[in-house]
């Protein structure tokens, strides 16, 4: 098994080019999505693996529409029949999707605390048993097949970094503290510097 597992990474890191991969750690196992296919590897050493579905043409053309659209298609794996989550799971998921939504309703006072509340519950529950160190573990596995050391990272030899500028979590982990500083520190509306301070926090952070 050794041998085969080292023939097919070797082949991998002498692609010309690979898919743009994205992750998501279970407390089960690890995620991998390229933008047509998705594969589950299991603690348990078990395998899943589907297609994505792919976007209308029409839907494509619109920016914003084609981002909204995206975000949706990129919970596959999760919703689908065959996908990663359970049948109790995928209610909580979708609740967690809708919360944001529903805060627009509630009085402005309450809306802080509440999405703070919120945010805080999805994250322990997110997070919970291994799948805060498998999060790492899918940033290594991506990284290794972008930089084309996956055989070298099997071996040992290399031991690619944990942290991902695409990753979501770690971004909404600088964004939302800083978004809540601003709101309370500066006079203009947080939308204005948010993004560009947490981008600034980015850069040294991720880059080591």
């Amino acid at each position: 098994m050794d041998g085969r597992v080292a023939s097919l990474l070797s082949r991998a890191d002498a692609t010309a080019s690979l898919p743009r991969l994205g992750g998501m750690a279970r407390p089960d196992g690890v995620v991998i999505v390229s933008e047509r296919h998705w594969a589950f590897a299991g603690r348990d050493g078990s395998l899943r693996e589907g297609t994505m579905p792919s976007l209308p043409a029409w839907i494509d053309a619109i920016p914003l529409a084609r981002g909204l659209a995206r975000l949706g298609l990129s919970l596959a794996p999760l919703f689908r029949r065959s996908g990663v989550a359970s049948r109790r799971e995928k209610p909580l998921l979708l609740a967690a999707l809708l919360v944001p939504f529903l805060l627009f309703v509630l009085p402005g006072p309450w809306r802080t605390p509440i999405g703070v509340a919120a945010t805080l519950a999805l994250a322990v529950w997110m997070l919970r048993g291994r799948a805060l160190r498998l999060h790492g573990a899918e940033h290594r596995a991506i990284a290794a097949a972008e930089t084309r050391r996956l055989l070298d990272t099997w071996n040992g030899r290399a031991r690619p970094s944990r942290f991902s500028l695409r990753c979501g979590t770690n971004f909404a982990a600088l964004l939302v503290p800083v978004s809540l500083l601003l709101e309370r520190v500066w006079f203009v509306p947080s939308s204005t510097l948010t993004v560009l301070l947490t981008a600034t926090l980015v850069k040294p952070l991720f880059s080591r």
